[in-house]
């Protein structure tokens, strides 16, 4: 009788190991991990990405007053930028809570069909993030509008410098640290993003010039939009 329990208990295991995982019992977690996060001379653009992506995270803490560490969770668990964007302006418009407006998105699929409960157009103030929205702009496009009204708002690049650089193909982190390095030595952003992109220099090779450390990123970008809030700087 030991031997029979023994043997389908054996014959109970060995099935279920063959049996196949359910791909749902595995996250969908994007790795959002660099292994190099410091300027390196002889290979002067592979910790770009880092200086990037961490100058993008760091500006949207700031303007929305939200943890960092919170903002690279949600990009682990599969998250957007574009997504994240929209959803912490929005919920700054409606005073939704910005996890609720992400998941929504999932559900509903259209950015415009979360914010219509919302009732945020008034509040909006005619910006750029409202008027895209309205027109029923695809992501991307209303992401890059919403960071295009933050960027104005908080004087990171005028209204001019802006459209060049964006007809220049810069994207929204190049934007942001083009702004940061160029607050930092008074040079035009237009130029710095030009000398990149034409491979005369790397964003790791600006910051440093800059006299940016890697790891003050965050506390530059946030004393940026501090000082654009000062009112005695006239903004």
């Amino acid at each position: 009788m030991h031997f029979v329990t023994r043997y389908v208990f054996q014959l109970s295991l060995i099935i279920l190991l063959m049996l196949p995982m359910p791909a749902l019992a595995i996250p969908a977690i994007t790795c959002h991990c660099f292994t190099d996060r410091s300027y390196d001379p002889a290979h002067p653009t592979v910790a770009d990405p880092y200086f990037l992506a961490t100058t993008q995270n760091s500006f949207v803490a700031a303007v929305f007053g939200v943890d960092k560490k919170s903002i690279v969770i949600k990009k682990q668990k599969g998250a957007s930028a574009d997504d994240l964007w929209t959803a912490y302006w929005l919920a700054a418009k409606s005073g939704a809570d910005p996890e609720f407006l992400l998941q929504e998105h999932k559900a509903k699929g259209s950015w415009r069909q979360v914010a219509a409960p919302l009732t945020i157009y008034a509040k909006a103030g005619g910006g750029r993030g409202a008027e895209a929205l309205k027109a029923g702009a695809a992501d991307e496009r209303l992401a890059n509008a919403v960071v295009d009204e933050l960027l104005l708002r908080f004087c990171f690049h005028g209204a001019s410098e802006l459209a060049a650089l964006r007809k220049a193909g810069a994207g929204n982190q190049e934007l942001i640290l083009a702004g940061l390095i160029a607050a930092k030595t008074r040079q035009p952003a237009f130029q710095l993003y030009r000398d990149v992109k034409g491979g005369r220099t790397s964003w790791g090779a600006l910051l440093q010039q800059a006299k940016v450390d890697p790891a003050d990123i965050q506390t530059e970008i946030a004393t940026l939009v501090k000082k654009s809030r000062d009112p005695r700087n006239g903004r």
